[in-house]
Formats: structure tokens, sequence, C-alpha cells
């Protein structure tokens, strides 16, 4: 299979709310309050965790049924810890983003603890997110410049 590209376009409503297009959906990215923001939508860091929260959740599925378990539903838990003092500029001791996630999966089958130790590994290979999250993934920042019409006076 060729590889998928996917694509959103974004814009700002205010210094912390971010307004994203995903295909047909709006998806609303903002600060808490005791942040600065006006907490109308989860923050970037919190998508991270929700994006990583639902991709285990399809691979959980796609694998228990390739693996023949019948898996009815699964819990996901998942916390991370950051410092703020990079996102601030308070300090560069540290880095901007997550020091650590801690993922709990609970597994509602009646798979043996085997399987589902196979289950769990698989998961961790095989999850897009968990794989962005754990090696390092080129990203290129360009600026781009909002073209001006310059009119010449006669």
């Amino acid at each position: 299979m060729s590889d998928l590209k996917f694509r959103v376009q974004a814009h700002s409503e205010n210094p912390t709310k971010t307004v994203v297009k995903a295909r047909g959906f709006e998806i609303i990215i903002d600060e808490p309050a005791d942040l600065g923001g006006t907490n109308e939508g989860a923050s970037p860091v919190e998508y991270i965790l929700a994006a990583f929260c639902g991709c285990i959740n399809v691979m959980a599925h796609v694998i228990a049924k390739e693996m023949d378990i019948e898996l009815r539903s699964v819990k996901i838990k998942m916390a991370g810890d950051l410092n703020p003092n990079r996102l601030f500029g308070t300090s560069f001791d540290e880095r901007a983003g997550y020091k650590g996630i801690e993922v709990a999966i609970e597994p509602d089958c009646d798979a043996s603890k085997e399987q589902l130790t196979k289950w769990l590994e698989a998961i961790e290979d095989r999850c897009p997110v968990s794989d962005n999250l754990k090696n390092i993934t080129p990203v290129n920042l360009k600026l781009k410049f909002k073209k001006v019409a310059i009119s010449q006076v006669e």
C-alpha cells in the first residue's frame, strides 16, 4: 500500500484559541483559563494524549480481531508530565514536551494473560501515534508571507 497523506488547516481565533479543519471536522484547541486561555477546547498537549488514546483504541480492536480475541471494549487512562518553564520562556533547562506518558489499558475480554501480553506488544509496535511520540519525526517549519498587491502611483 502506498503512503497515506493526512492534512489539516488551522487559523487563530485569538491568542490561545485555534480552529482546526480536519476533513469535514472542526477541532477547537484552547488553553485552560489558568494558563491564559478561554477554556473553549482541550489544549494542544491534551489533544496529543487524546490522539494517542484514539490510536490505541483502533489498534486494540484491529489486533484483537487478528488474534481472534473478542474485545468487547477497552478503557484507556493516560497522563503525562511536562515542565511549563520552556513554554513560557522562563527556563530552557528542560525540554518543552512531555517527560513521559503513562498509559493504562484495561481490555474487556476473555483472553489469557499470554495472549494479552502479545496483544499489547503489537499495539505498541503498530500504533502510528505511539511511533510518532517515541521516535524523531522530521518537522520542517516554513514561513509563508501574505501576498500584498502593490499598485503603482502614476
